[in-house]
């Protein structure tokens, strides 16, 4: 039952547990150094939980018990999205290890006595692997993108970078010219080729080296060259490398709608998601016999475990092989 006394939105901001919640996201950004993007997800997430608390009549920290997050909880699982359809498992899962971290974060700064959300755990969302395409698929897509433009000079460079780096399209969108070194060409004149190295900056502003390949430098270098000085003379000048047609840095949502328009111009009968490159880097380099451990770095992956989940896929794929073609498999 709402509270006929709970605060309007635009008083949320001035309760104690919104002005907590605000010194969390701080501590958030300042001490754990953790991404714009994330904390932006963090605060969406405390923002219904907030919302929530308010409309029990619940404007202080120390009046919530371990009931009202239980029931939070228990309503995140009958509430509805945008789409009419029930919330999923990973959602909650997500909302949830929110508010216990803004919890432990409480009583760590003693602004509670108590953690009540330390015995509230997520729904379990079991393992969902990643989603990767054939190396057919990959260059089906990689040469999708009309190269006599400048915009599509720059998204071939953008889809061959995601391919050969592995990198989140985040972090693709943060490059800067400073970042980049596409180094020097080696072999004969006729087979000329360049391979260079990012500097990549991933979750928690971490910072990793990644190798450019041949295919991947000689698209970014004809971009470079051709295309870019075009786009960035419609803008003030940026350091970033890839820009949208206005000369700004280009946003996550434009390279997804580059993904996406070349997802639909090589007629993929797939699913394409922007992390679907860099789950295909992964799973292509370990069919291919790299280490765990040097796919975990070049995915700055801060655990081998996350890592680990592309192995199955690989053990699946290898299990279809052998079944498909060993004469007593079945």
């Amino acid at each position: 039952m709402k509270s006929a006394e709970a605060p309007q939105p635009s008083e949320l901001h001035q309760t104690p547990i919104g002005e907590n919640i605000d010194k969390y996201l701080h501590y958030l950004t300042i001490e754990r150094g953790l991404a714009k993007n994330t904390v932006e997800s963090y605060a969406r997430d405390l923002h219904k939980y907030r919302e929530y608390l308010a409309e029990q009549g619940v404007i202080d920290p120390q009046a919530i018990t371990k009931q009202m997050v239980r029931s939070f909880a228990t309503a995140l699982a009958e509430q509805t999205g945008p789409n009419g359809k029930k919330l999923s498992a990973r959602t909650v899962a997500r909302l949830v290890v929110s508010v216990r971290g803004l919890h432990k974060f409480w009583l760590a700064e003693k602004v509670t006595s108590s953690d009540v959300a330390s015995t509230v755990h997520p729904p379990n969302i079991g393992s969902r692997l990643p989603k990767a395409i054939s190396v057919d698929q990959v260059t089906r897509l990689l040469e999708s993108p009309d190269t006599s433009t400048p915009t599509g000079l720059r998204d071939r460079a953008i889809l061959e970078f995601l391919y050969s780096t592995g990198a989140r399209i985040s972090e693709v969108v943060g490059v800067d010219l400073d970042d980049l070194s596409l180094g020097q060409r080696s072999g004969g004149s006729s087979v000329a080729k360049r391979t260079g190295v990012v500097r990549l900056f991933g979750k928690g502003n971490k910072e990793r080296l990644v190798p450019v390949g041949s295919y991947a430098s000689k698209a970014l270098d004809e971009y470079l060259v051709r295309a870019r000085p075009e786009l960035s003379s419609h803008g003030q000048g940026t350091a970033a490398v890839f820009l949208n047609a206005r000369g700004s840095r280009l946003t996550r949502q434009g390279a997804w709608l580059i993904l996406k328009k070349a997802a639909e111009k090589a007629k993929l009968d797939v699913e394409i998601s922007p992390h679907t490159l860099r789950h295909s880097y992964a799973t292509h380099l370990l069919e291919g016999g790299a280490d765990i451990r040097v796919v975990q770095e070049l995915l700055g992956h801060s655990s081998v475990t996350t890592t680990q989940i592309y192995t199955k896929v690989t053990a699946d794929t290898l299990r279809e092989v052998f079944a498909a073609t060993h004469p007593r498999a079945l």
